[in-house]
């Protein structure tokens, strides 16, 4: 494969174009399909699941709109998805590249180690924000027919930048784990398991009498505020933000410390 250490950026998007295609479809797809069921729930159907899951899996409120998707397509399988999504692209960034021997060859043109870095991050954002932004048109496409018009355009706005944060900071994550020598398969792995973990403390924290839990986890940034219902949640996105921030600075200061012979 032809190197072209002048756009590291660029040329792992194009690498990567099918596979990133393939997560915008599956995101989008997944989302639009599950939106579409709005229209067939029936009143009350939230009093049929028993008292303990609706709180966990937001089922205690399937009669609105918002409150529909924001329980399985929002609440449960497109952050899931998108967190598979920044782990397979986060591991393959930097260690996969390192199995596969592209990163040394990479590294031995004029291109810095945290320019390498932090180029391949910048793709993963972008990556992040094509699958946010095939989320937001999809949801938008269905919205009138799907009976979602009381959810506003900036709420599905609002929600589609929270689910580009969620699967980037994931992304970072894997991209930390790769920068500090773990291989593709395990950094891979790992990130997936600690997205479940943050999943089941934000869902079953309260279950537990434990609503702190909730603060710990990644999700609760993602739809503790109810984004759908109430637009832009700028705390939350900030502290995303932040996080991803800590992230980056730690696997820099990795990569930097690395012995790559």
């Amino acid at each position: 494969m032809t190197v072209w250490p002048r756009n590291v950026l660029t040329r792992f998007l194009r690498d990567n174009r099918r596979a990133l295609l393939g997560w915008v479809v599956a995101v989008t797809a997944l989302a639009m399909l599950y939106g579409s069921f709005h229209t067939r729930m029936s009143p009350g159907m939230a009093d049929t699941v028993p008292e303990a899951m609706r709180g966990a899996f937001g089922f205690d409120d399937l009669d609105s709109a918002a409150g529909y998707l924001q329980s399985a397509p929002f609440g449960i399988l497109v952050p899931l998805l998108v967190v598979f999504f920044g782990a397979a692209m986060g591991a393959r960034a930097v260690a996969g590249d390192e199995e596969n021997g592209l990163l040394g060859l990479l590294l031995a043109h004029p291109v810095s180690r945290r320019r390498l870095l932090l180029e391949r991050l910048g793709a993963l954002a972008v990556g992040a924000g094509v699958i946010g932004l095939g989320l937001f048109a999809g949801m938008l496409v269905i919205r009138d027919a799907a009976d979602l018009d009381a959810v506003p355009i900036y709420g599905f706005a609002a929600q589609s930048v929270a689910v580009t944060m969620l699967a980037l900071l994931f992304g970072c994550v894997a991209v930390a784990l790769g920068a500090a020598g773990v291989r593709h398969g395990p950094a891979l792995g790992t990130t997936t398991g600690l997205g479940l973990v943050s999943y089941v403390l934000d869902a079953f924290g309260p279950q537990l009498d434990a609503e702190w839990l909730r603060r710990l986890s990644p999700f609760y940034y993602y739809l503790g505020g109810e984004p759908l219902r109430y637009g832009f949640q700028w705390t939350h996105l900030a502290v995303l933000t932040v996080a991803c921030l800590l992230v980056t600075a730690v696997a820099l200061r990795w990569f930097d410390a690395r012995d790559l012979r």
